[in-house]
């Protein structure tokens, strides 16, 4: 089964989407924006007297008290259904440079569901099994990012790295969250349980525990959190970055309806953009990543080129500074912005076209920096609205699902290789990667996007990352040698996704050789049980790169 499905038989057909009943989130409201001129003086009484016949209250954006480029910012809230018409009679005040509305941002998943699927949905499991073994994104370069040597590595876990997810709703009891789960840093959650499972399962790809049920994060020993976009509005949930310390990381898997279909939100999610096409999103972005924190965007499923001229127009309502942030000429957000591609063909039985290559309905461009999984995501939570057709029952903190799925599943296996690297880098007593260093690592190691039929790699979302060719663009190391002096047959490795290892003590340190022939761990047995073992080894950091047993 590909992309290319008949109308009423592929993905969307039983549920949201496309050919499907709708693809709707509650809780997506409007937001009205107001900027004020910077160099403003001007008498308030206008404004004043407006807001009071009204009945509208006008809030700081980003708190009293905000950085000078972010004081300009401000929410106004009441005007509901009135929003556009009461954006337009604010932008005519003394002191406001302009208003603007900003569509409902929702989450950036694409529907995947079809009656295989629904045939597959389960009532109830008393015992989560182990389902680890379908997450091949965790597996070796060109499959996966790498997880599994990332956690052989010290720190390669993410640990001492926090993530914050920006976003609704999130189902914080669930049995496979709760070791690193830090809970909600700002705003209120959505109650609607399509918002919950996605948070659900974009936290399970970060940071699902290590354990022997359910599945595994690709980065299992950060910290997570979250920010609620639905009470403070997406600019404000982003700002609470304010937070973190640089190194860390902001996910923001949402999108909005851009220009393209004139701000309308679409079933089909045609046209949809990221987040930092709005300006008060991308004044919050840019101070995030100026302080070092590391802020990774969905790119959006919205099918478009982000290189089109359409995005050189400013729209009417935006400050006359704006600059369109998808033009590389223009200046950056500095987030990472996250593309979709097909996984391996035969995941999970189904093939969406060649590896690596795009999915039809993600953004791509110049600007987009790298690609995840956007099909076949095995992750906490269930499917949109109901609940996991992996493992489903009347319990939602058990739920799983294969289908996560979008550049909402993408983001968080990007954020988790990003995660991984910075924990790496931290426990070598290294400086964290800066955004711009980040962007740069992604865009120049990593496994290259494929051509697929009508969608060539020309339309860029990047490449996939490979954490293991990361760390040797970060890390380069110089090749040690040494004398063994007794090793450790790991037979049995913790945790049992990782490879058999042989492991040699050499030079005051534990070096690894993953998955030894029969023949060579036979005579490294043979060499130490005669009593004066000759292993010589060749390692770089705690890696075997070559071993020769003498006699």
């Amino acid at each position: 089964m590909t992309d290319q499905a008949l109308p009423g038989q592929g993905p969307g057909t039983a549920g949201p989407g496309p050919d499907g009943a709708g693809f709707t989130y509650q809780g997506a409201e409007p937001e009205l924006i107001v900027v004020a001129r910077p160099d403003s003086a001007a008498d308030t009484t206008a404004l004043t007297l407006f807001l009071g016949d009204q009945q509208l209250a006008l809030e700081p954006l980003f708190g009293r008290g905000a950085q000078p480029e972010l004081s300009l910012f401000h929410r106004v809230r009441g005007a509901a259904d009135r929003a556009e018409e009461i954006a337009a009679r604010l932008a005519a005040l003394p002191g406001i440079e302009t208003a603007y509305v900003k569509p409902g941002a929702v989450p950036a998943k694409y529907p995947d569901l079809d009656d295989e699927v629904v045939r597959r949905l389960k009532e109830g499991a008393p015992v989560t099994p182990d389902f680890t073994g379908r997450q091949g994104y965790l597996r070796a370069a060109p499959e996966g990012v790498d997880a599994y040597w990332a956690w052989q590595r010290p720190g390669g876990s993410g640990r001492g790295v926090t993530v914050v997810d920006v976003e609704g709703a999130w189902q914080l009891g669930h049995e496979d969250l709760a070791d690193k789960l830090a809970g909600i840093v700002v705003g209120t959650p959505v109650q609607d349980l399509a918002w919950r499972n996605h948070g659900t399962a974009v936290l399970g790809v970060i940071g699902g525990d290590r354990d022997d049920r359910g599945i595994t994060g690709i980065a299992p020993e950060s910290v997570t959190a979250a920010a609620s976009c639905a009470s403070v509005g997406t600019a404000a949930a982003i700002h609470a970055a304010e937070r973190l310390a640089p190194g860390d990381v902001v996910l923001v898997a949402l999108h909005r309806p851009g220009p393209r279909f004139a701000y309308e939100h679409r079933d089909d999610q045609a046209g949809f953009l990221p987040l930092e096409w709005w300006p008060d999103d991308f004044a919050a972005i840019r101070r995030a990543t100026a302080r070092g924190v590391l802020v990774v965007a969905a790119a959006g499923n919205g099918g478009e080129s982000l290189d089109d001229a359409l995005y050189e127009r400013r729209p009417e309502r935006f400050p006359r500074t704006w600059r369109n942030p998808f033009n590389p000429a223009h200046p950056s957000s500095g987030a990472v912005l996250v593309g979709a591609g097909a996984p391996p063909p035969g995941t999970h039985g189904r093939d969406h076209g060649p590896d690596r290559s795009r999915l039809a309905f993600s953004n791509h461009g110049a600007r987009v920096d790298a690609q995840g999984w956007g099909r076949e995501t095995t992750t906490t939570g269930g499917f949109w609205d109901r609940a996991g057709e992996l493992q489903g029952g009347a319990e939602e903190i058990a739920w799983y699902t294969d289908a996560f799925s979008g550049t909402s599943a993408a983001a968080p296996i990007v954020t988790g290789a990003l995660v991984c690297l910075q924990g790496i880098l931290k426990a070598a007593d290294l400086a964290p990667m800066t955004p711009e260093r980040a962007r740069e690592i992604l865009r120049t190691t990593g496994s290259p996007q494929q051509d697929a039929p009508g969608r060539p790699a020309s339309q860029r979302i990047g490449t996939r990352p490979d954490i293991k060719a990361a760390v040797t663009r970060l890390m380069p190391s110089a090749v040690g040698t040494g004398q063994a002096e007794r090793y450790w047959d790991e037979l049995l490795p913790y945790p049992p996704e990782l490879p058999p290892r042989l492991r040699l003590f050499v030079a005051g340190a534990w070096r690894n050789l993953n998955d030894p022939a029969p023949e060579l761990r036979r005579a490294v047995h043979a060499a130490f049980a005669q009593g004066r073992p000759d292993v010589r080894v060749w390692f770089s950091d705690d890696e075997v790169v070559g071993l020769v047993v003498a006699g």
